[in-house]
């Protein structure tokens, strides 16, 4: 919203959002290899109180009239580089802690979590900005980095098996968790498959704002800015809660084949939508299957992944994913945006994921979701 504001261009708000991931496909592979490595508290615990520091510097050069574009971007970028390396962290912390049987349902819990507060804080900005500027309101986004610091310092259980990680070469360990997915067919069609969600919502993100104000006239100050990226939290939180239902009753391979074609449906549907209501409807039922696709995902990752290669493998999965799709669909809705309309710039990263969810019924994945369960791995 600051970067729209300093200077209306579509492009540049896209550009803005592709930093939210631009991070993961340049840092995820040395990210993963060292979490596997080092000690993981540690790293989310830096990681969390350098992300309060870049944050809390907006707001601080917004009231010496020194922000600017640039700035801004830095702060994303590198922002989002340190979320790089708490995520490669807390992708193996958490197995370890709470063991392969309970992953599902860890993740739904974590991921529901998350999600509930993406209901309710949305729509509290959207109420702050009625009254406060956007810098200001990040600094409540820095306090939330370190009570997070705090809570993860808190927790007494070891995070790593030391005993069991080789000591390698930090090359040799990345070459490692590639090499797995690379052999691993179910898991490397996961991955390109998620990279396809991902310019969909890489898309829908970098452009929801100029959406909402070029065809609905939702401006800045506008509450309704908040409902909308709200509804996108509700979503996220019944998708979370029927997870592990669903990898019970279908495994997490066959979760990913159903929810896919749903989740193109719906990205559709969203950049279509005529009205504000029905961009509601359509966010709400596109935050539910995203999230039970990126759950399974990552459920399957993790339950066929051994310890030692935790985070090496998941980050490596999600920089291919998350941080090659992201970038590219908020850099590509920008630039159509920028040339016809954000709605235009939408449905064409939309498009990528109904190819994709075309694609994944024809791969090797069909096999796996068949026998409704964990495949071997190969």
């Amino acid at each position: 919203m600051l970067v729209y504001r300093l200077t209306g261009s579509a492009l540049l708000t896209g550009l803005t959002v592709s930093l939210d991931a631009l991070p993961y496909l340049l840092l995820g592979l040395p990210a993963g290899a060292f979490a596997d490595r080092l000690d993981r508290k540690t790293i989310m615990v830096g990681a969390d109180l350098t992300s309060a520091v870049l944050l809390v510097s907006v707001p601080v050069a917004a009231a010496l009239d020194r922000l600017t574009v640039a700035h801004l971007l830095a702060v994303a970028f590198l922002g989002n580089a340190m979320f790089v390396l708490f995520d490669a962290a807390n992708f193996g912390a958490l197995p370890t802690l709470v063991g392969r049987e309970h992953i599902a349902e860890a993740n739904a819990l974590v991921y529901g979590t998350a999600n509930a507060l993406d209901v309710v804080v949305p729509a509290a900005v959207g109420a702050l900005l009625v009254v406060l500027e956007p810098s200001s309101v990040l600094a409540f986004d820095a306090a939330t980095f370190v009570g997070s610091a705090l809570l993860i310092r808190a927790i007494a259980r070891p995070m790593s098996d030391r005993h069991r990680i080789p000591v390698l070469g930090l090359g040799a360990q990345i070459g490692e968790g590639v090499a797995f997915i690379r052999a691993h067919r179910p898991v490397l069609v996961m991955t390109l498959v998620a990279a396809t969600q991902a310019v969909a919502i890489g898309g829908l993100v970098g452009q929801l704002v100029v959406l909402l104000d070029q065809q609905l006239g939702v401006r800045e100050g506008d509450v309704r800015l908040g409902v909308a990226w709200a509804v996108w939290g509700a979503g996220g939180v019944a998708g979370s809660a029927v997870t592990p239902w669903l990898a019970r009753r279908l495994g997490a391979a066959r979760t990913v084949l159903l929810g896919l074609p749903l989740s193109a449906a719906m990205a559709v549907a969203a950049g279509l939508a005529p009205t504000f209501a029905t961009v509601v409807a359509a966010l709400a039922a596109w935050g539910v299957v995203v999230t039970v696709v990126i759950l399974g995902t990552i459920n399957y990752r993790q339950e066929v992944t051994p310890e030692p290669l935790q985070s090496r493998v998941n980050t490596t999965a999600r920089m291919l994913s998350y941080g090659g799709g992201w970038p590219i669909g908020a850099l590509v809705a920008g630039a159509v945006a920028e040339r016809s309309t954000a709605r235009a710039g939408v449905l064409t990263t939309a498009a990528v994921l109904v190819a994709g969810a075309v694609a994944v019924q024809f791969s090797s994945l069909r096999a796996v979701g068949a026998g409704g369960g964990v495949a071997a791995e190969t």
